[in-house]
């Protein structure tokens, strides 16, 4: 039976991942890197030094540390730009987020860095929803490997310790995924999946091991995943 339940940031609670493209399209740009849908998508689970590195090798463009950090810096304002007239979260999340915190422990597991994070629960007013976050800055290794929600489980299970709580296994854990990555990441870790199409088609979160998958979180409800999973 499902006692926690983790979720990816970007592409499953905040619908951001045209915007995050279209932030790297702009800066990458300024570095003689055009960058294209394809390229974006096909690096889907590193965080933003990962993916930045992997454009500048897909452009056979030198990258120094300097031009790292310049780079996500000139990205981070791009994107929170974008950003200031409305917080673009996916239709149904908000509702599912409130009604599962009153059954179960919820954590992030995401590659996003810190700020992004706090920036969308702080201006959303969703921070207490989460037992526990994992970002960028708490793992050496993106997914697919299980680094992240291995962490993630640590975490809450550290809380639930100074709480007087049982620890939790992986299989007590669901984790809510928009790409292949990220499922793989999760199914390695040993918890349960739910793949949203937010991003990806159902085909290929299948292909990653994808328990099951659905169009929408707002199809869901606490009952509901505790009659699938």
């Amino acid at each position: 039976m499902i006692q926690a339940i983790f979720f990816d940031f970007i592409g499953v609670i905040i619908d951001d991942e045209p915007l995050q493209m279209q932030a790297y399209k702009d800066v990458l740009r300024d570095h003689g890197i055009d960058l294209s849908e394809a390229d974006y998508y096909s690096a889907l689970g590193l965080d933003d030094k990962g993916f930045v590195r992997h454009a500048f090798k897909r452009g056979m463009k030198q990258l120094t540390d300097e031009v790292l950090q310049a780079v996500l810096a000139a990205k981070g304002i791009r994107h929170r730009q974008m950003m200031e007239n409305e917080l673009p979260l996916f239709h149904g999340v908000v509702t599912f987020l409130k009604t599962t915190a009153a059954h179960f422990p919820l954590g992030i597991v995401s590659m996003a860095t810190p700020s992004e994070i706090d920036y969308v629960l702080d201006r959303a007013q969703l921070r207490k929803l989460f037992a526990t976050i994992v970002s960028s800055e708490d793992v050496n290794v993106c997914k697919p490997a299980p680094d992240c929600y291995r962490a993630g489980l640590r975490k809450l299970n550290a809380k639930r310790q100074t709480q007087r709580q049982l620890p939790l296994l992986a299989s007590e854990c669901l984790a809510i995924e928009d790409s292949p990555p990220g499922i793989e990441s999760a199914k390695a870790a040993g918890m349960h999946t739910l793949g949203i199409t937010n991003t990806v088609s159902e085909a290929e979160l299948r292909a990653a091991g994808a328990d099951v998958v659905s169009m929408s979180l707002g199809d869901w409800t606490a009952a509901a995943v505790r009659h699938v999973f």
